[in-house]
């Protein structure tokens, strides 16, 4: 086994327990710096929230979640530290940016003119991964990164590179963001000819895609894929659960189970002003909670027979035990 950081600092992995290994305490869209005056911030308020989202998961058993929030999305490291010594809940964190058309694109756009900013980026992952973020001592446990629909842009290829190099160095598993499900066998193929480690790389929301050939073509990959999007329906280009049901189903019938993650991408607090939904869009997103898998996907698949304890004991507990050792 080995050890991994969280924000409390490192920890075994055999420690890690029950796992949900993509959920967003806070985050906000870059541009929300913006907005303070209205969507101002308060850290007890803030700590309050994030503590009563912990308390839920652990309803649920979860002992550890991973809180992929790119730097530029609004991550405070700070406030999980709170939430995690308040509750117990083992929290690791990320170092990362999002993709070019939600991402802090004007910024690094305008070092890439100058021929600064990957290796700038590399620097940022190699000082957080190794000193700690922001001059807190927190370390990430991962690397985040992302794509855009439909192809991965010579400005995310930047942080491929770079997150590559860092793991080389470092061990530090990757973590993806795929937009809508689609670049996800191209992400894998890429970071493994860049020299990532397989066994280091989670390929992120890929029960965007409802083509179980998508889902094998990364899997046979040797990476790990994560269906991490449940309760998200009807926005940003997300297929029904019933889709996603049915792709699960037929991935454990094939015997995956030891490359899969579940979770849900849930955005729990928002920076900035908190969006309001109309009606139709809230309905869609009524189970957008963190327990939902245990509350509502997982006995419905048990019903039907389609996972079993020892499919559960795999995807929530020995594959972040095997992921992060």
């Amino acid at each position: 086994m080995g050890m991994v950081e969280t924000v409390l600092g490192p920890l075994e992995t055999e420690k890690l327990g029950k796992t949900l290994i993509h959920e967003h305490f806070y985050f906000g869209y870059p541009g929300f710096q913006g907005d303070m005056t209205l969507g101002g911030f308060d850290f007890e308020e803030k700590k309050r929230q994030g503590i009563e989202i912990a308390e839920m998961v652990q309803q649920q058993g979860v002992e550890t979640v991973v809180d992929p929030t790119p730097n530029e999305c609004g991550r405070d490291v700070r406030l999980l530290q709170a939430v995690s010594e308040d509750t117990g809940l083992n929290i690791i964190c990320a170092t990362g940016f999002y993709y070019e058309g939600e991402g802090a694109t004007p910024y690094f756009k305008f070092r890439q003119q100058l021929g600064t900013a990957e290796e700038e980026i590399y620097e940022m992952f190699m000082e957080e991964i190794t000193h700690g973020i922001e001059g807190t001592g927190i370390k990430p446990g991962i690397i985040k990164l992302a794509s855009s629909k439909n192809e991965i842009t010579s400005y995310e290829r930047m942080f491929f590179r770079a997150a590559v190099r860092a793991q080389k160095e470092t061990g530090i598993v990757l973590l993806t963001h795929t937009q809508e499900g689609t670049m996800g066998p191209e992400q894998a193929a890429f970071l493994i000819e860049e020299g990532a480690d397989p066994s280091k790389v989670v390929i992120g929301h890929m029960c965007g895609a409802t083509d179980i050939n998508q889902h094998l073509q990364v899997l046979n990959q040797g990476v790990y894929m994560a269906m991490d999007r449940w309760g998200l329906q009807g926005i940003v280009g997300a297929p029904m659960d019933e889709e996603r049901k049915a792709v699960l189903a037929g991935l454990l019938a094939l015997g995956y189970e030891k490359q899969l993650f579940l979770s849900h991408d849930t955005v729990n607090v928002w920076w900035g002003r908190p969006p309001v939904l109309p009606d139709q869009l809230m309905n869609l997103l009524q189970n957008w909670q963190p327990d939902h898998l245990f509350k509502r996907v997982v006995p419905e698949l048990k019903e039907k027979n389609a996972i079993t304890e020892e499919h559960l004991a795999q995807i929530f507990i020995s594959n972040s035990s095997r992921l992060f050792s």
